[in-house]
């Protein structure tokens, strides 16, 4: 059976439940849904080189994770309990001063079985040694929008170097022309880029028709330093930079008040949030998720980096999500579960600009199947109350990312050799770091 992980094959998925209905899913050598429905199986059944019984598991769109540094996954519990500020100072920016391409290289690949073992097949990156990242990627199977961290500290030749940087790395995305890797432009914050590095950017990835990753108001002093240097706030400081476009995601958000939520939604920005790294860094106050939906953003989820998560689940980050947008605003409407699911799934594929996120004919084969047959599932009054709040990714039994098997019953081809590789960088990294410190 090792033999379907190899490429894409015609797969017939049966009986399996989307939105409550018994339904098989064919797809067709190309990684597109061909076929859904409960009459299908007759028909499509001689067509299918490999036929996988759902056994009556959830089939939903692969779920996507829209704000990561994946890489950090090195980093995992290294640093946990600290003021933002010192956390950076302290422990993170001094480790990452010794990183090499191939520590990026095996981080990378443990972020991508961390995905593929949780039900995640599309994420959005930002990080350094992003070549060595698009290797692991490209390994792996599963979709990504990666982008170089740009940070020019508003020094002017600093910023001409991470114009160069960012230039080269686009071209080498583009010289791939693999279908399930994109390039982005990732100005890193208002507080790390300058004015013309942020205008820069605009205008390249305006030129080359990429999108923009960019950390937005995550915490209170962001947007108070701001005010006093700009007299703006950030939203309205980064629109003037060109930044805010319908190619952006702006990750977290939190400090967003009503009139960036209608400039944000009006320029058609897809607004990322990320509740289990806010909580945890105390970064004091939810996104405003009801302002920005009543305006009409698109409102997507992801886990931000292993050293603030401290893991990729996107089943744990809907239900973080939804918990803290109903405790934060006193409101336990907010957020329902449906929302939530959405946020993960067709709000993070619209944002990426991969597919539509659904398991529609037409659409490419992202699939993830979550077992019934398992306690958080049982009873299933509700599966999109199950998915969101009781399930976490061991859930997920079968991942499949453009048509092609990732995981199977749980597996996944060359596992114990990526854990094996990230321990030994990760190791390797943090004695380089205390050795030199």
């Amino acid at each position: 059976m090792n033999e379907i992980f190899s490429k894409n094959y015609p797969l017939l998925i049966s009986n399996v439940r989307v939105d409550g209905r018994d339904t098989d899913i064919f797809v067709d050598d190309t990684g597109v849904i061909a076929a859904a429905g409960p009459d299908i199986r007759k028909q499509y059944v001689h067509e299918a080189e490999f036929i996988i019984d759902g056994d009556r598991a959830i089939a939903l769109p692969g779920l996507v994770n829209t704000h990561t540094h994946a890489a950090m996954t090195l980093l995992r519990g290294y640093a946990d309990d600290m003021f933002l500020q010192d956390w950076l100072s302290q422990k993170i920016w001094p480790l990452e001063a010794h990183l090499t391409g191939d520590d990026v290289y095996w981080g990378t690949k443990l972020a991508c079985l961390e995905m593929i073992k949780t039900g995640t097949t599309a994420f959005k990156d930002m990080y350094f040694f992003m070549e060595d990242a698009t290797r692991a990627v490209d390994e792996s199977g599963i979709r990504a929008v990666l982008a170089y961290g740009f940070i020019d500290l508003f020094n002017a030749d600093k910023c001409e170097n991470e114009c160069r940087a960012t230039e080269r790395f686009a071209t080498r995305i583009r010289s791939l022309n693999n279908p399930r890797i994109r390039a982005a432009v990732g100005p890193h914050a208002i507080y790390t880029v300058s004015t013309e590095g942020l205008k820069w950017c605009a205008e390249f990835a305006l030129e080359q028709g990429i999108s923009i990753h960019i950390h937005l108001s995550e915490t209170e002093k962001e947007v108070n330093d701001c005010i006093a240097q700009h007299g703006k706030r950030p939203a309205a400081y980064l629109d003037g930079c060109g930044i805010l476009t319908p190619r952006t995601v702006a990750a977290h958000c939190c400090w967003l008040d009503e009139e960036e939520c209608t400039l944000i939604a009006r320029r058609g920005v897809s607004v990322s949030h990320n509740p289990s790294s806010n909580m945890k860094l105390a970064t004091s106050r939810a996104m405003p998720y009801h302002r920005l939906a009543a305006s009409g953003a698109n409102i997507c989820l992801g886990t931000d980096s292993c050293a603030s998560n401290n893991n990729l689940d996107m089943f744990e980050e809907m239900k973080t999500a939804a918990l803290l947008q109903k405790f934060f605003w006193n409101d336990p409407t907010l957020l329902p579960a449906p929302a939530a699911l959405a946020m993960a799934t067709t709000n993070g594929a619209r944002a990426l600009g991969f597919g539509t996120g659904t398991l529609s004919v037409g659409a490419p084969a992202d699939i993830v199947l979550v077992t019934t047959r398992t306690a958080c599932n049982t009873p299933l009054h509700n599966a999109s109350s199950n998915i969101v709040y009781s399930c976490n990714g061991g859930s997920v039994e079968t991942t499949i990312c453009n048509g092609r098997v990732l995981m199977l019953e749980r597996e996944v081809p060359g596992e114990e050799e990526i854990l094996a590789g990230a321990q030994r960088a990760a190791s390797g990294l943090v004695e380089r770091a205390e050795g030199a410190g």
